[in-house]
């Protein structure tokens, strides 16, 4: 299973949530720093577009991994709550594909 690791503890914004982004998934340098293209890139983890560093194989997962969850949540609930949203759109749409669904959030 392939793993992300975002420090929640770092996480006080969503300019700070785009810095972790962008080097636990190796996003493009023309990313965008918006919910919405981290769900763009988030979106192709199966695909050849090499919107992250991330490539996965059929059955799959990405782990998204925050440590220190409960700082992000105490700092930035909303931030969190809109990550948890994304992801479960995420995976309706690669589902939406007959595919399997692609992340999974893990707070530690």
């Amino acid at each position: 299973m392939a793993v992300a690791q975002l420090n929640g503890a770092v996480i006080t914004d969503e300019a700070s949530f785009h810095r972790q982004s962008r080097e636990a998934f190796g996003f493009p340098t023309d990313y965008a720093d918006s919910i919405d293209a981290w769900v763009d890139c988030m979106s192709y983890l199966r695909d050849e577009e090499n919107m992250t560093k991330f490539r996965l194989k059929a059955n799959e997962v990405l782990e998204i991994v925050i440590l220190e969850a409960d700082k992000m949540k105490a700092a930035v609930p909303e931030l969190l709550e809109e990550l948890t949203f994304c992801i479960g759109g995420i995976n309706e749409r690669y589902e939406d594909y007959g595919e399997k669904p692609a992340l999974e959030l893990v707070l530690r």
